[in-house]
């Protein structure tokens, strides 16, 4: 059976390339896509991708990839980090792995950003390395993934 993992994206990150590049760089979020498919084909993974600027339609992805199989989940809530509740009960609810990702240091910012009410409910937190966090977030994910099966399997 393929790896599924689901690549959920929050609010702006449809302007990335474009919106305060010296804080979220030159890359697109079609850019980082495209990375991450490759990657994906690399560790014979299957991957969904979306993006939405609506706390409800991230909300209904969260249980979709529950409902669709996925074994686990790299969520950039974007500012959805700091308050939404809604997406931190998504994700505790549906008990996949999820890591969250953020292209800047968010505790590096001002001091709203610093907190995160969605880490508590993910296996980790990734931020400050720019487009690259992406990749090493789905990566860690699929090794973490992998050692949950293969300890089951023992």
């Amino acid at each position: 059976m393929t790896m599924k993992i689901s690549v959920l994206n929050g609010p702006n990150l449809q302007l990335l390339g474009s919106r305060k590049v010296e804080i979220y760089g030159h890359v697109t979020l079609e850019t980082i896509e495209k990375r991450l498919r490759e990657v994906a084909r690399e560790l014979n993974v299957e991957m969904s991708f979306m993006q939405s600027n609506h706390e409800g339609v991230l909300v209904d992805a969260i249980a979709a990839a529950k409902a669709d199989g996925c074994d686990g989940i790299v969520i950039n809530p974007a500012a959805y980090t700091h308050y939404s509740v809604a997406i931190r009960d998504a994700i505790e609810a549906v008990k996949l792995p999820a890591i969250e990702v953020h292209l800047s240091n968010i505790h590096a910012r001002e001091g709203f950003r610093h907190d995160s009410v969605t880490a508590p409910v993910c296996i980790g937190q990734i931020a400050g390395l720019g487009a690259d966090g992406y990749e090493w977030a789905f990566r860690a994910l699929v090794n973490f993934i992998q050692k949950q099966q293969n300890a089951t399997r023992n």
